[in-house]
């Protein structure tokens, strides 16, 4: 089933849509939420959890990717589970090290306007992006998207480790410009 008869049957309110997500993009979940926690139990509960924000947000928002909108639920749940896992034990963990990597160039913005600047700065970052090659590019998003390990994303692209720390530092130097550039207050 493609993703617009999908989304038209969450508009309905159609109990369908999650029987044909889970069928179309439960695989696709399932990896997201892997790729940040070791727990099937707790991957299993994210792609749940992902049918279930994704039920309750469709009325109100139409997605224009499926995919990519279900896969940033799941993350989100994923980081959400993995934060409250961690929070004890601050720096374990690959998620923890990746985040404390990129705290260094990209800020926290508390506030009220917090969702609309979250967006602002996902478009910011969209936009940065799409200026790295794309070997570049890849090697960020398995390292800060899919918070792999440095041996992951070594091996992923035939790269030594420190040419991976090397290509990430050049590539988080890149982004703290371009966010100074854009305006965003470090």
């Amino acid at each position: 089933m493609d993703d617009c008869t999908i989304i038209d049957l969450y508009w309905r309110r159609s109990e369908d849509a999650i029987r044909e997500t889970a069928a179309k993009y439960g695989a696709y979940c399932r990896s997201v939420a892997r790729s940040l926690l070791s727990n099937a139990q707790d991957e299993e509960e994210c792609v749940n959890d992902t049918w279930i924000k994704a039920w309750n947000a469709m009325p109100d928002n139409r997605p224009s990717h499926l995919r990519l909108f279900l896969g940033k639920i799941t993350r989100r749940l994923a980081c959400d589970v993995l934060r409250a896992k961690t929070a004890q034990k601050r720096g374990g963990g690959v998620y923890v090290e990746a985040l404390e990597e990129l705290g260094e160039c990209v800020p926290s913005v508390p506030g009220a306007d917090q969702v609309v600047e979250d967006r602002e700065l996902e478009e910011i970052l969209n936009r940065f992006l799409r200026t790295l090659p794309e070997r570049d590019c890849n090697v960020f998003l398995r390292r800060y998207w899919y918070a792999e390990t440095l041996a992951e994303v070594a091996g992923r692209y035939g790269m030594k480790q420190n040419t991976v720390k090397t290509s990430l530092y050049r590539s988080r130097e890149k982004l703290r410009k371009y966010l100074e550039k854009e305006g965003i207050a470090l």
